[in-house]
């Protein structure tokens, strides 16, 4: 193994080294994938109740190791515990939830004349599923558990931060009783190991949670095989607050819709736009709500906020706010080491200044006031980003109106929820291609073929 490919994992609370995990070459890529290969021939020929039975035993193991996952997750990625014992347990959910769709997964018989008419849902072959540092767990298990139910096999590439959840979860999947080679963890650098599996003529469909950037790249690469592509991208997502909504309840769960994993949330509502009549009571009822937020020790319960993933990250928000830049709401951090930033709101920003447009990626928001609801919903579907948003007012049809005038994949009334595994999820624009999740996940990671039956006498 090459001394380069090591990679050093830090905790972001304390910036101590917690282990160090050996990369993958692509050497070693193209061995995964060609056991990848043998074992999903087998995996893909056993019966769908005997698959579902082995995806359930995953989820069995999952939730006997919850704890155990989410202390990985605060040491890895800064996660307050009560956030991860979620993340955990919507890892959980979704393998329960996966399985249940392995017998419902199901081709169609077609009317047409001469014969019979049937479609086949059949499986792609192996399924390549980078996935990003800000939701290690939940985010890689949003495209193993489908594309395993759908009878493929799945090599996970985790974030070069935040390789050990991903890899403790391939132990409970062998464990569980899954084949080997069937589900196989490859941590690495982007550029060595997720460009050998993006370019692997063995790998069928990449799955990519991460930048746009990052993801018109892979796009571009997967383009000269034609290979399938799912990209769940960047946001910039608006927080449309009418004047007659309930200002307190907006204004109280504004910070959760912003500080949530420390503004590390491609969802992140870190555009509040608010109708001007009620723009200054709002933002007074907004100050109280940012800086009650609990930050601090993430391993402690009471903890809400916790560090940004990593120092250069923290340079990144930092090159769009410096800490000692004027600001309407500015919040505090802890003494001492970690990578910490301060919740922070900003007021009077022009919509074309790059704070307004570029995703931060940060506890950073910026108030805005509208005038009337055309100018609501030009504002939010301005720049190059519609993954998800909330709107919030007490008029059912403004409600409905605005949810079908917004560019986005995911909005909510009257709430900050964006994420349900029974729901699908993706996004409009630059925010990326493909959805998620819900019933109809599993034939994302399938190719549908027909097949024509003459019944006509010969």
């Amino acid at each position: 193994m090459s001394r380069q490919l090591e990679l050093e994992i830090v905790n972001p609370a304390t910036g101590e080294p917690v282990t160090t995990v050996p990369g993958t070459t692509r050497e070693e890529v193209d061995a995964a994938v060609a056991r990848a290969a043998k074992a999903q021939q087998a995996w893909a020929a056993l019966v769908p109740g005997d698959r579902a039975w082995l995806l359930r035993k995953v989820a069995d193991a999952i939730d006997t190791h919850l704890e155990e996952l989410a202390q990985l997750e605060v040491r890895e990625a800064g996660h307050p515990i009560g956030s991860a014992r979620w993340e955990a347990g919507n890892a959980r959910d979704l393998f329960e939830y996966a399985a249940g769709g392995v017998e419902r997964l199901t081709g169609r018989q077609i009317p047409v004349t001469g014969g019979v008419n049937l479609t086949f849902a059949e499986p792609l072959g192996t399924v390549a599923v980078i996935a990003p540092w800000n939701f290690p767990l939940p985010i890689a298990s949003w495209g193993v558990a489908p594309a395993l139910a759908a009878g493929n096999a799945v090599i996970l590439k985790p974030a070069e931060t935040t390789p050990l959840t991903a890899l403790l979860l391939a132990e409970l999947a062998l464990q569980a009783g899954l084949p080997e080679g069937l589900f196989q963890v490859l941590p690495g650098p982007g550029s060595v190991t997720g460009d050998a599996l993006v370019e692997h003529p063995g790998v069928a469909k990449v799955v990519f949670t991460g930048s746009t950037a990052v993801g018109k790249q892979i796009m571009a690469k997967c383009a000269a095989q034609v290979k399938r592509v799912t990209l769940e991208l960047g946001g910039k997502s608006p927080n449309i607050v009418f004047a007659d909504a309930d200002l307190e309840r907006a204004a109280a769960a504004a910070p959760s819709s912003f500080l949530d994993n420390t503004g590390q949330d491609c969802c992140a509502r870190s555009r509040i736009l608010v109708e001007r009549s009620v723009y200054d009571r709002f933002v007074e009822l907004l100050e109280p709500a940012v800086l009650g937020f609990t930050v601090g020790d993430p391993a402690d319960p009471a903890t809400e906020m916790g560090p940004l993933i990593s120092a250069a990250h923290r340079e990144r928000v930092r090159s769009y706010v410096p800490e000692d830049a004027p600001a309407a709401i500015r919040g505090s951090v802890p003494d001492g080491p970690g990578f910490w930033y301060p919740a922070t709101v900003l007021t009077d920003i022009p919509a074309d200044d790059r704070r307004s447009v570029e995703e931060i990626f940060g506890p950073v928001a910026i108030v805005t006031p509208f005038d009337d609801e055309a100018e609501a919903v030009r504002l939010a579907n301005a720049g190059p980003y519609g993954l998800s948003g909330s709107i919030w007012t007490r008029d059912a049809g403004r409600a409905l109106r605005v949810s079908q005038a917004v560019e986005a994949g995911n909005l909510s009334v009257n709430s900050h929820g964006s994420v349900r595994y029974w729901t699908p999820f993706g996004g409009y624009k630059q925010s990326g291609l493909g959805r998620e999740l819900g019933p109809d996940a599993l034939h994302a990671f399938t190719e549908t073929k027909n097949v024509f039956i003459s019944t006509e006498e010969s």
